[in-house]
């Protein structure tokens, strides 16, 4: 009985949350898949070069855990220039502009690490797909500067 009471309570946490940032949904569970291939492709390339460390992977996680707080930082900078555009009277519907650039970011960012850890494991990798993805950082990281006028 505790048990269903207990996710019945998580599954409509986890409603509400997605619909409050539906439009992060996504993208933050796109993040969350390629930081653990990342985590596992690098795990994978660490042990091939007998290098494995539990340090070194407890950084690791560590890490992965800094990149959704970064995206949880950008999503409060999100709510809080909602909140004093409603103050000040202008409606912005839901903006996520920097939780959402955050993330893509942080996506590609991931993937790149993966395509270099496949690399590393002698996995053949055509050039133009890291190319692509560098340069969707690339852009994602300009967009980013010009959001906050640099």
């Amino acid at each position: 009985m505790r048990e269903n009471m207990f996710k019945g309570l998580a599954a409509a946490a986890g409603a509400a949350v997605g619909l409050y940032f539906r439009e992060l949904v996504i993208p933050v569970a796109v993040l969350v898949t390629v930081m653990i291939l990342d985590y596992v492709t690098g795990m994978a390339d660490a042990w091939a070069a007998k290098e494995l460390s539990s340090k070194t992977g407890l950084l690791g996680i560590v890490k992965k855990l800094g990149y959704l707080i970064a995206v949880a930082v950008a999503v409060v900078v999100d709510w809080v220039i909602q909140s004093v555009a409603a103050k000040a009277g202008l409606e912005m519907g839901n903006f996520y502009a920097f939780g959402l650039l955050v993330t893509v970011w942080l996506i590609l960012n991931e993937l790149i690490s993966i395509l270099e850890n496949l690399s590393a494991l002698g996995v053949p990798l055509p050039e133009f797909l890291m190319k692509i993805i560098e340069k969707l950082k690339k852009t994602a990281e300009e967009r980013g500067e010009g959001e906050h006028g640099k």
